[in-house]
């Protein structure tokens, strides 16, 4: 029946074009290739699931990809911005993004997805009583002027600057997962401005990776005398200022560059953020439950082993 192939199309092609396009993830790095574009460029990739397909494809389209990144970020304990930027770096292409812009695209986006399902996870710390907000608010003032000084620097920036300082924070994090974050419990809490100073380091590089900064704040925090707890709860907090100041200089930063898809809003790409936030938002919960189940050491070397595996090609690509 023809609204039987029609359904299945909509459903299967996306799933098709997701795998394919994320296969390069794991094919040999050209250094003859032209662009960025086109060193990840496969035969089968010329497809695009662009205007022509239909909105409600790519919509489907990025639920999938929300889904695993959900999965992927629940189980691994990490934000979603490690996960969201290497999918949207492999996938926006085939929406038509130009390579020029390729990056900041995928890092405002990330942002915006972030801020969607940020909300969530700190409420959840906040009725367990973890959330140290004497420490978030006196942070958030250096967070707000850090990441909307990011999107500044990211639009002036070239691309493969940012793809290669990108692929080196997940080095960097995947050497740094291998051993568990230290505590000082004898060390007293900065002062307000030290704080302030801190936050605004944090949303900078936040703002040029296009992550929540969870993987930064809390080992800070923890650093700084906190418990456990407490430090993850403050991640969780500062990331909500850090995607939504994000999301808002990405989105001024990219409102006259050229080379985005249609659906964009500067750096922002809207059908990605809709698709990947509810998928991510139902899906981390289910990853979290895996990680319960499997042994602390594994699941560390699941994330290193992720973390490398994209660095190095971001890196050398």
């Amino acid at each position: 029946m023809p609204s039987s192939n029609a359904a299945r199309a909509t459903f299967v092609r996306p799933c098709q074009l997701l795998l394919i396009q994320s296969a390069p993830v794991w094919a040999p790095v050209h250094s003859h290739a032209d662009s960025w574009d086109n060193s990840f460029a496969v035969a089968p990739c010329s497809r695009k699931i662009g205007p022509k397909r239909g909105v409600l494809e790519i919509l489907v389209f990025y639920v999938i990809a929300g889904a695993i990144a959900g999965l992927l970020g629940g189980l691994l304990g990490i934000g979603g911005g490690m996960i969201l930027v290497p999918v949207l770096v492999y996938t926006l292409p085939a929406q038509g993004v130009d390579s020029a812009v390729l990056m900041q695209t995928a890092l405002g986006t990330s942002l915006a997805t972030i801020a969607l399902t940020a909300v969530s996870s700190i409420l959840a710390h906040h009725r367990r009583g973890s959330v140290p907000w004497h420490v978030v608010s006196r942070m958030t003032p250096g967070i707000v002027l850090g990441t909307l000084l990011a999107g500044s620097l990211a639009a002036v920036l070239p691309g493969a600057l940012l793809r290669r300082g990108f692929g080196a924070f997940l080095l960097f994090v995947a050497l740094r997962s291998l051993r568990p974050p230290r505590r000082d419990p004898g060390r007293a809490l900065p002062g307000t401005w030290r704080l302030m100073g801190a936050g605004g380091g944090i949303g900078l590089l936040s703002g040029l990776t296009g992550i929540g900064g969870g993987s930064l704040t809390m080992p800070y925090l923890s650093r700084r005398g906190l418990d456990l707890k407490s430090a993850i709860g403050g991640a969780a907090a500062c990331g909500l200022p850090i995607a939504i100041s994000g999301t808002i200089s990405y989105l001024i930063a990219g409102r006259t560059a050229a080379g985005l898809a249609p659906g964009s809003s500067g750096f922002i790409y809207w059908p990605a953020v809709a698709g990947m936030g509810i998928a991510t938002l139902w899906c981390a919960p289910y990853g979290a439950r895996l990680a319960h189940r499997l042994p602390e050491r594994g699941v560390r070397a699941i994330f290193a082993g992720f973390c490398v595996l994209v660095g190095l090609r971001m890196v050398l690509a």
